[in-house]
């Protein structure tokens, strides 16, 4: 929430005690007046641009983005990934990724900038995307993966000033860079991030640690608020106030009252409103525009027609009890409740983005909804053109008593059910003409282009639905981690903290107490949730111990196809025989042969001359 204490000057006190937290800090990831980066922006600068060149100069020219994209490709060879990693030297090259989304936004920039050239750097922002990939699918090394090049933030300089720090798994996702989300390095990451495995410090919210308590086998040692903080956790609560959430609103809009009093189930109906917009609020002041998305934005849309309602409740309240006025209000309160009944329930289409067919199908509902954009707007100026014409006709006689005629007509056209009877006496024949020719451009013309907006989005996304899928999933991750809080009070508890512990005690009390006192409040209302979590920990402590007992990563789980790997499997010149067998697919077979041809000519060349010498020197006398 908002820190009070930081808004009235007073005293910060000294800060929570984790002196036996068995944590150590990861990364920073969220932007923030604390937050730093070690290596100088003008080095990180430098280094972007020298991969601009490069990129430049490997990518001159338009050609297919499949000849970039494609494994092995000779436009972005292994030489060129080398190249660009060896960018930054040594000492820097960890900020190699987070240069190359540098670059990936500039080529975007440059786009829509000169878009005669549009093609060639957008190929380009592609080139950009593979390197940065499979420069992290070439770290095995997960701890500097994670430490290093993901998730430490770097500034480069603009206008002679650095950048706001930030780091590559932002970066990503705030440029859509799908090719970069779906590597195996960044997702691992995002799992850890998922899981908790990677979370906020208890110092700094804007710094991130990794829980050392992953392999701890004891159930009490998992019992922590804090791991409130897992984005995991965080949503499993909001499925479940949601779901809540849901109920009250059924049970509202079901059982009206006719006295016009506001029930138990309606006033938690709007508590829970209130709280959720304080949170949304809250994201949003603290992340700023990246947080906006469809979907919150489709939330706070929700959130304000249930105010709306509030509000008009309200207003019958000011009036007399039982008299026309009240019922008058209190009916259109309730017909406002009633119309946001289908966004109630499409907002529980947010919590099943975690499976991947849901997922999928809502990221095409997002980008169909921005593509409705240029049909809307096409849409409203034909009917202001043609609506100005229906009223001109109908003002012609100095009479206007076709006006609800008109807009009636005019959206059965839209809604692909027009009317042309009533047209046969309305400014005879102009009217009839005009309305002919309304028709033609809504359902002909403007409906088709609709239609080719839609399936041109369902294609691209389906093309990549993979992709897709896992930017939606680090982006809903991010949305968890990118707006920290010391104390994680979910909705509806956040109202507990802003009414009953921030306004009354958090401008005057000493910071350690402040605290201590927010840890004895959260352990109270999160007991049960915190129970659960320590169950489902500590029987995933035993599985983490068995994969470090053998040796593997914290979240390995044996196949079946593995289960065998210490029997000799690959005997009998097994190996030999399949590297004999399996072609070389780095080299095209045409060139091989090419190869082969030119290193037996090479032989009969060699034979040939070598007889020659011989013929010579029998020859001699």
């Amino acid at each position: 929430m908002v820190n009070l204490r930081s808004l009235l000057s007073a005293d910060s006190g000294a800060g929570r005690d984790t002196s036996d937290d068995l944590r150590e800090h990861l990364l920073p990831t969220h932007r923030g007046e604390h937050l730093h980066t070690t290596v100088p922006a003008e080095r990180v600068t430098k280094v972007a641009l020298r991969l601009k060149f490069l990129i430049e100069a490997a990518v001159p020219c338009e050609v297919k983005e499949s000849h970039i994209t494609r494994p092995h490709s000779q436009i972005i060879t292994k030489q060129v990934v080398l190249l660009a990693q060896e960018a930054a030297g040594h000492e820097d090259r960890a900020c190699v990724v987070y240069c190359l989304l540098v670059c990936l936004r500039w080529f975007k920039r440059q786009a829509r900038l000169e878009m005669y050239d549009e093609g060639l750097y957008l190929l380009r922002a592609s080139a950009c995307q593979v390197i940065a990939k499979l420069t992290i699918e070439d770290i095995s090394d997960h701890e500097y993966l994670f430490q290093e090049v993901l998730l430490k933030r770097y500034s480069i300089l603009k206008n002679g000033q650095k950048t706001t720090p930030a780091n590559a798994v932002e970066r990503a996702v705030d440029l859509h860079a799908t090719r970069v989300i779906g590597s195996s390095g960044y997702q691992k990451c995002i799992k850890y991030l998922w899981r908790g495995w990677v979370a906020q410090d208890l110092n700094d919210p804007t710094q991130f640690c990794t829980y050392r308590k992953i392999a701890d086998k004891g159930f009490w040692s998992h019992f922590d608020h804090d791991r409130l903080r897992t984005p995991k956790y965080q949503n499993a609560f909001q499925v479940l106030v949601s779901i809540i959430y849901l109920i009250l609103y059924t049970v509202a809009i079901n059982t009206v009252n006719p006295t016009g009093d506001i029930d138990v189930e309606e006033a938690c109906l709007y508590l829970l409103t209130v709280a959720f917009m304080a949170d949304e609020m809250t994201k949003f002041w603290k992340v700023g525009r990246f947080y906006l998305t469809f979907w919150n934005v489709f939330n706070l849309t929700l959130y304000l027609a249930l105010a709306v309602s509030f509000v008009l409740r309200m207003v019958a309240f000011s009036k007399a009890a039982g008299g026309e006025e009240r019922k008058y209000w209190d009916l259109m309160s309730y017909n406002w409740l009633a119309f946001v009944a289908p966004m109630f329930w499409t907002r529980m289409l947010l919590f099943l983005d975690t499976i991947k067919f849901f997922g999928a199908m809502l990221v095409v509902l997002k980008v169909m909804m921005m593509e409705s954009l240029i049909f809307f707007a096409l849409l409203v100026v034909i009917i202001i053109g043609f609506l100005q014409g229906f009223i001109g006709l109908d003002n012609a006689d100095n009479t206007k008593d076709s006006s609800f005629f008109i807009l009636e007509s005019m959206a059965k056209v839209i809604l692909q059910s027009p009317e042309f009877e009533g047209f046969d006496n309305f400014a005879h024949p102009y009217g009839i003409i005009l309305y002919y020719l309304f028709t033609f451009v809504v359902m002909v013309i403007l409906l088709n282009i609709l239609i080719a907006l839609y399936n041109s989005a369902y294609t691209d996304i389906t093309e990549n639905a993979v992709d897709e899928y896992l930017a939606l999933f680090a982006s809903k991750t991010l949305q968890f981690v990118r707006a920290p809080d010391e104390n994680v009070f979910l909705p509806p508890f956040n109202l507990i903290e802003i009414f009953f512990l921030s306004i009354p005690f958090e401008w005057w009390m000493e910071r350690r107490k402040y605290q201590k006192l927010n840890d004895y409040v959260m352990t109270v209302l999160y007991s049960p949730f915190m129970l659960l979590i320590a169950f489902i920990e500590s029987r995933e402590a035993h599985h983490v111990s068995r994969n470090r007992a053998r040796g593997e990563q914290d979240d390995d789980a044996i196949e079946e196809w593995e289960e065998m790997q210490g029997d000799d499997i690959l005997g009998e010149g097994w190996s030999e025989k399949v590297e004999k067998t399996v072609p070389n697919i780095e080299e095209n077979p045409a060139i091989v042969e090419i190869k082969d041809l030119r290193s037996h000519l090479d032989e009969v060349t060699s034979s040939l001359r070598r007889r020659n010498v011989g013929d010579s020197s029998d020859d001699s006398p």
